[in-house]
């Protein structure tokens, strides 16, 4: 049986040391156990790897594609608006390039979407019908 979690996601970067100036410019501080090859960067329960591209796909033994859109988009969710507005502001003063601008979504939340510089799409989200716990957890209903 697999378990329902995720404990690690790997991002597969052109160049691990300017992927991790990036991410630290958002605010996000590196693991001690990150060296030259591999960074670690530890979050609510998931810890957010960067690791070089071409390594990566071989160490799954597929093919390096070119990047584009990969049917992924990794989330931060708010407890405000205003928060969404702030954060999405702060990475593209960051360095991302901004997708689209934060915005009442179909769904009922308020959204916008940056692309990180290898292209990996984030989402900044306040959802309404999913709040954050005092830790910053996302919660859904059973």
């Amino acid at each position: 049986m697999l378990p329902n979690r995720i404990n690690l996601v790997t991002l597969g970067v052109a160049n691990v040391a300017q992927a991790t100036e990036f991410y630290q410019r958002l605010g996000w501080k590196p693991s001690s156990s990150s060296n030259e090859s591999v960074t670690f960067f530890q979050s609510n329960g998931t810890v957010l790897g960067l690791y070089g591209r071409g390594p990566l796909a071989e160490d799954a033994q597929v093919e390096d594609s070119a990047p584009g859109f990969s049917g992924i988009a990794l989330a931060v969710n708010f407890n405000s608006e205003a928060e969404v507005n702030e954060a999405f502001t702060h990475a593209v003063a960051s360095g991302a390039k901004p997708l689209k601008t934060p915005q009442k979504v179909f769904w009922g939340g308020y959204s916008g979407y940056f692309a990180d510089p290898d292209g990996h799409v984030w989402e900044l989200a306040h959802n309404p019908f999913a709040p954050l716990d005092e830790q910053g957890w996302m919660t859904m209903p059973e």
